[in-house]
């Protein structure tokens, strides 16, 4: 079996856009295994604020937390489920598990609208 690597190229496509991310093991281990384990996932979007996010079938609870994250932040929100996609300086509405990063320009998210169909998978 080949080592793991740290970070885990994906895309995470809209039906008015797409982008592309990494999901890296350092940030969170145990939410981005968990995250891998169910890819691909395919869900809808709702908005709030600057942010994206949608339901995910994993539930993790806290790891290492975060109150605040900066645009392109990709992270998982314990409390719904939900895999979270920061385009904007919003911050999380309570503390997120930080997984990963966007590579695409945060600013290709706006396009995206509230009940959108969303897949991430491995890119």
């Amino acid at each position: 079996m080949p080592p793991l690597k740290d970070e885990v190229p994906i895309s995470i496509v809209f039906e008015s856009t797409e982008v592309t991310g990494t999901l890296s093991r350092i940030l969170s281990p145990r939410t981005v295994e968990g995250i891998l384990g169910a890819l691909p996932i395919t869900s809808r979007t709702f908005l709030w604020k600057e942010e994206v996010y949608f339901e995910i079938p994993i539930t993790i609870g806290p790891e290492k937390p975060r109150s605040s994250v900066t645009a392109g932040a990709l992270a998982y929100w314990p409390p719904s489920r939900a895999f979270c996609i920061f385009f904007g300086s919003s911050q999380p509405y309570s503390p997120v598990n930080l997984v990963g990063r966007l590579v695409t320009t945060p600013d290709e998210v706006r396009k995206v609208k509230q009940g959108e169909w969303v897949t991430v998978k491995l890119k």
